[in-house]
């Protein structure tokens, strides 16, 4: 399987994770969004401040860059990627993009947040992040509430299982 996934969902979803579970179990590289933004955007999510969309467009052109680079032997990148303007953004001259949402309770996403030590985005963020959420109507959707092993698992299952058209 050579194609191109993106892990989304909101912050504290599991996204980096997962994704790398992803990626391990489907032998190509992983990718995480939150290494490609710059210092000032992570000093407003740190201060608890969304960022805007100005903020995130050249930040999605890196991760589209990044993407291209790896279109031929396929990769999982872990990507908010909240709305169909930013995935449009990020997999602009991509084809074949395949999305994992990570969904779950928020109280839970809420309380993982709040246990993880060293990132930049903290738990005031995840109210405008699950107000932006536009699900994609072809995403595998996975619920985060199981063990990060058994999410990604099924998540591989069903990428394997909707390629082979079974």
């Amino acid at each position: 399987m050579t194609e191109v996934v993106v892990v989304m969902g909101v912050t504290g979803a599991g996204k980096s994770t997962v994704g790398r579970l992803i990626a391990d179990a489907l032998g190509v590289p992983f990718l995480d969004a939150d290494d490609f933004h710059d210092d000032a955007a992570k000093a407003k999510m740190r201060a608890g401040i969304p960022l805007t969309d100005a903020d995130r467009q050249p930040w999605l052109d890196r991760l589209n860059r990044a993407l291209h680079d790896h279109a031929a032997t396929g990769a999982v990148l872990a990507c908010s990627a909240l709305t169909a303007a930013y995935r449009q953004r990020l997999t602009a001259g991509l084809t074949g993009v395949r999305y994992v949402l990570l969904t779950g309770d928020p109280e839970l996403i809420r309380e993982r947040i709040a246990a993880r030590h060293g990132h930049f985005a903290g738990t005031a963020l995840l109210p405008s992040q699950l107000e932006a959420l536009d699900v994609p109507a072809d995403a595998i959707t996975e619920d985060v509430a199981p063990a990060p092993d058994v999410v990604a698992q099924r998540a591989v299952s069903a990428l394997r299982a909707t390629r082979s058209g079974s």
